[in-house]
């Protein structure tokens, strides 16, 4: 009998008609003092147990900085001068956004299955609760969205996704220079009909090695060292510009 419930079980579940089977260039980036952004190429192919359906698929692909606490001020001008007057705390949100897609945002997936999966930047974005005094909190969370899209950390690529024969898929990803360090989860959605049919998770390490490394560390394991060493960078710094300012005087 428990054999006979065991097949009806897995004959009720669904099968996956449709994966992907994914590749990256490069699965870890190094941060070095003159590392000036880079670029992640992400290639793969849709493995199908079934002939292509009618209607098309699309591609969706994300690739999220590490996620942190950020406090989103307001300037206000009071008495002829802007200060900061309210604050909300965005409860997490990634340091790093980047989405590509095989066709127009609005053809790619449905708003449901956006909300279920967290796909869009809003969504990628959590803000759970805000100061009584605060009508329009949601108003921070789209302060914070414009400023780091101005940045290019956050990114919404329409159409950047490269689907031929509805099998073999690429796109890149353009890292900016002022990267997080940290783990960068990566990915992949297959959709029809703005429902997601397919879903694989992979990771990116992104790493500052040599000086930046060196100096990451010892501001973390020792703050005073790291502190003194910078004011004596600072001093020589000074006294060197100094110096070569008076020896110009007096040529």
């Amino acid at each position: 009998m428990r054999w006979l419930l065991a097949l009806l079980t897995c004959l009720a579940l669904p099968v996956e008609a449709e994966e992907v089977v994914l590749g990256l260039s490069r699965d870890q980036i190094s941060i070095s003092t003159d590392f000036d952004g880079s670029e992640i190429l992400i290639f793969g192919a849709i493995k199908r147990e079934t002939p292509i359906n009618a209607e098309p698929l699309q591609v969706i692909v994300t690739v999220a900085g590490p996620s942190v606490p950020v406090d989103v001020r307001r300037k206000s001008r009071v008495a002829g001068i802007w200060v900061n007057t309210l604050s909300v705390e965005v409860d997490r949100a990634p340091s790093f956004y980047a989405i590509a897609t095989s066709a127009a945002w609005s053809e790619s997936i449905s708003h449901v299955e956006d909300l279920r999966h967290r796909v869009s930047i809003p969504q990628a974005i959590r803000s759970v609760g805000a100061p009584m005094e605060i009508a329009d909190s949601q108003s921070f969370t789209e302060a914070l969205i414009r400023i780091r899209e101005r940045n290019d950390l956050y990114q919404l690529n329409e159409a950047s996704v490269n689907l031929r024969e509805q099998t073999l898929f690429d796109t890149s990803i353009t890292l900016p220079a002022n990267l997080t360090e940290g783990t960068y989860p990566t990915r992949i959605f297959l959709t029809r009909g703005g429902a997601v049919v397919s879903k694989l998770e992979t990771e990116i390490e992104v790493r500052k090695v040599g000086l930046e490394r060196w100096l990451f560390t010892l501001s973390r394991q020792q703050p005073l060292v790291y502190g003194l060493l910078s004011l004596a960078i600072a001093a020589i710094a000074g006294w060197g510009a100094s110096t070569l300012f008076r020896i110009i005087r007096q040529q």
